[in-house]
């Protein structure tokens, strides 16, 4: 699950291997194709992975800018995540501060600090991505909405994700129903935890750092990393 505090809202979403024939059954399901897009990820980090390794992911996606994932508070079981969303510069410079204690805060942009933060880049690739608009039967809200992100990159990964915006906590488990409901309709395994495109980057062209991340989770350090 991820709360994205920008717009005030709650981002419930699920991770799937999505098969050859997803998107035959999402226009089955009644699906609209709303848009696809083709865009650079590029995920910065110490060379220790001192981000990553507690669990925190800092990227910059071409077009968008730049937004910092760190982990929320847990609190509803299941094949999910959740994390807050931190998209403004100034709040991801004070968190990157805060977290890698390197002197005197500056008071500039995220590219700026890189530099001072000894933060460089550990990962970039190029991904498409169609989206996909769902409403369950009965759904008649526009929050009753789900959104399927059907992603391809440039280096063979697929993965998929399913995700309900919410209002309020009170509304995850009735989304995360949801979500499980439309999995199950596209084929995807009750417990499927599909891992995330950037993991799979890391574990393909820089296995040492996923080696570095998968001693981190197993150890307690991160609870939730190999999930991201």
């Amino acid at each position: 699950m991820v709360i994205n505090m920008a717009q005030g809202l709650i981002e419930v979403e699920r991770k799937f291997a999505p098969g050859p024939d997803t998107e035959e059954r999402l226009q089955e399901l009644g699906a609209t194709l709303e848009h696809r897009v083709t865009f650079r990820d590029t995920y910065y980090d110490t060379s220790e992975l001192s981000l990553m390794r507690s669990d925190h992911w800092l990227r910059q996606r071409e077009g968008s800018g730049w937004e910092f994932k760190c982990p929320g508070v847990t609190g509803v079981s299941g094949p999910h995540n959740e994390y807050v969303e931190v998209t403004s510069e100034s709040a991801i410079v004070a968190q990157l501060f805060k977290l890698l204690g390197c002197g005197e805060q500056e008071t500039a942009g995220v590219a700026a600090v890189l530099g001072p933060l000894k933060l460089q880049e550990v990962a970039s690739f190029t991904t498409t991505r169609s989206s996909w608009k769902l409403a369950l039967s009965g759904a008649h809200e526009q929050e009753s909405l789900l959104t399927v992100d059907l992603d391809s990159t440039d280096f063979g990964y697929a993965v998929g994700e399913v995700e309900a915006m919410v209002h309020e906590k009170a509304e995850v488990p009735a989304a995360l129903e949801k979500i499980v409901s439309i999995s199950s309709m596209l084929g995807v395994p009750a417990q499927e935890k599909a891992p995330a495109k950037l993991l799979v980057y890391l574990q393909r062209f820089r296995p040492l750092d996923y080696q570095r991340l998968l001693e981190a989770d197993s150890s307690g350090e991160a609870t939730g990393v190999l999930a991201s």
